[in-house]
C-alpha cells in the first residue's frame, strides 16, 4: 500500500511542477520578448531609411534626366513619400519644371519645393 501512495505522490508532484512551468501567452505577444521587439523596430527603421534614400535617388535621377533643369545645386530629401527640394537654380522656370518632374516620380506622396533663384555666376 505504501508503494501506491508514494507513486501517487510522485505523479502529483510532477503534475504540479509541470503546471507551474506552463503560462499563458496571447498571439500578439512577441515570441522573443523585448529584445525581439527592439530588433524588429530597428529592422523597420533601417528599411524605412533605405526606402527614403531610394526615393531621393529616383527623384534626383528624374531631375537630372530633364535637360532643362540644372541640378548642380539641388538637394532632394525624402521621408515616407514626402519629398523636399532645396537649393538654387539659375531661373524661375526651372523651379516649376522641377516640381512637375518630381511629382511624377512613383512613390512621391507630397512635395515641398524650397528652390530659390540664383543667377549663374553669382
Amino acid at each position: 500500500m505504501k508503494a501506491t501512495q508514494a507513486f501517487k505522490l510522485a505523479v502529483s508532484v510532477m503534475l504540479i511542477g509541470a503546471s507551474l512551468q506552463a503560462y499563458g501567452q496571447d498571439a500578439s505577444a512577441p515570441v522573443g520578448g523585448a529584445s525581439e521587439t527592439a530588433r524588429t523596430a530597428a529592422q523597420q527603421n533601417k528599411a524605412a531609411r533605405a526606402a527614403n534614400r531610394a526615393l531621393s535617388r529616383r527623384v534626383r535621377a528624374a531631375l537630372a534626366k530633364d535637360k532643362n533643369i540644372d541640378v548642380a545645386n539641388v538637394t532632394v530629401r525624402a521621408k515616407e513619400g514626402a519629398v523636399t527640394l532645396q537649393g538654387t537654380v539659375p531661373d524661375s522656370s526651372q523651379i516649376d519644371r522641377a516640381t512637375g518632374v518630381a511629382q511624377r516620380v512613383a512613390g512621391v506622396t507630397s512635395l515641398k519645393n524650397a528652390l530659390t533663384v540664383r543667377p549663374a555666376g553669382s
